[in-house]
């Protein structure tokens, strides 16, 4: 098999970062002498965890829009001509096969540059409702991967659009509970709690868990605590003092926090419902309320509807989140039905499968 050379590109949350790492692992599997390039921003998450993952990294001078006057607003004219031009010079000398765009505004520049070279073009949205950079680069990509059916009424041109599902991270579920307590020094006889809010965490489920300490204690659990950058100073200097309560602003090795719990709490982005799903994971799910076409709420739906998971209104969560919890520590049978459920709604293959299909585009473009 000939060598691929492939450009990924998406960032700004770990919802557009984490779907084109898995991507690429999968296309590596494949093809173990694909050469692949991502391109982001310097200051997102993007930057900080590709390289990890041992991929080449490179990144373009691009912001996301504000209605709001502001600075950055004014100078985005202008970033989107230096990010045009940065992508050219990109595209020119790595010469991709290939270009494959999983959102956020970072890749708009490099898939749409892509296109006008004539590069086949893929788009892989996560979204019910697709993004904004998705429904501008969808009428002229080559394929473009969506997570749910729903999302075809959203997009102007059907023939090019296919269902795949929402491509996670192989390493998830690839560690036993016991690993995975035995990292954190959790006591194995005793619930996990896990709580995030996603890449930037989410302020008013901080401020739910600290509402509901008094239930948590009284059920002792043992919390996982991932706060976002904005409230972990204030979150560890209150709590650090428990043992049984792990804090930190982020973690990247979240394969080992959904094999530790017992439960999570947290948004209900797409790629989070992808990752509960894959790993078996009951969830109290609290919609973030301002997401595009409220797609969140519909991703929530998905699984509360199916019993995989319950729902909490954002404008809810702190007066009803410690009730809901109790009652859920009461019935350990209901835990376990909404873990199989959860279990039974998962999609593991979904990066395998738009890996394949970018595959055989590139073999088909060559013969």
């Amino acid at each position: 098999m000939k060598s691929l050379r492939v450009i990924m590109t998406g960032g700004g949350t770990g919802g557009h970062v984490f779907p084109s790492i898995a991507i690429a692992d999968e296309i590596k599997r494949i093809n173990p002498e694909a050469d692949i390039l991502f391109v982001g921003t310097k200051k997102k998450i993007e930057s900080r965890v590709v390289p990890k993952r041992g991929f080449a990294f490179q990144t373009i001078w691009i912001s996301g829009w504000s209605r709001k006057v502001r600075w950055e607003s004014v100078l985005f004219p202008l970033k989107v001509i230096v990010a045009m031009i940065q992508s050219f010079l990109i595209l020119k000398k790595f010469k991709p096969d290939v270009v494959v765009g999983t959102g956020g505004y970072v890749c708009g520049p490099v898939v749409r540059t892509a296109s006008y070279l004539g590069i086949p073009t893929v788009i892989q949205e996560q979204n019910s409702f697709p993004g904004v950079t998705t429904r501008m680069l969808a009428p002229r990509a080559t394929q473009v991967h969506i997570t749910f059916d729903e999302t075809r009424k959203y997009l102007k041109r059907q023939d090019n659009v296919y269902t795949s599902g929402n491509p996670t991270r192989d390493e998830l579920g690839s560690i036993t509970r016991d690993q995975a307590l035995r990292k954190f020094n959790f006591d194995a006889s005793r619930f996990v709690l896990l709580v995030f809010g996603g890449s930037q965490g989410a302020m008013t489920i901080n401020n739910a868990i600290i509402e509901s300490m008094k239930v948590l204690d009284e059920y002792n659990v043992q919390i996982l605590w991932i706060t976002g950058d904005v409230s972990y100073k204030r979150i560890n200097q209150t709590f650090r003092h428990r043992k049984d309560c792990i804090i930190v602003p982020f973690l990247d090795d979240m394969a080992a926090a959904y094999a530790a719990a017992s439960l999570a709490i947290c948004r209900a982005g797409a790629t989070t419902i992808a990752e509960l799903t894959r790993t078996g994971v009951p969830s109290v799910l609290v919609p973030y309320p301002f997401a595009a076409a409220n797609h969140q709420q519909f991703n929530a739906r998905t699984l509360s509807d199916q019993g995989a998971a319950m729902l909490i209104r954002n404008d809810e969560v702190i007066s009803k989140l410690p009730v809901q919890l109790s009652d859920l520590f009461d019935a350990p049978e209901k835990l376990n039905e909404m873990r199989n459920k959860a279990k039974s709604l998962g999609k593991p293959d979904a990066g395998r499968n738009v890996a394949q299909a970018i595959v055989e585009l590139v073999e088909r473009g060559r013969q």
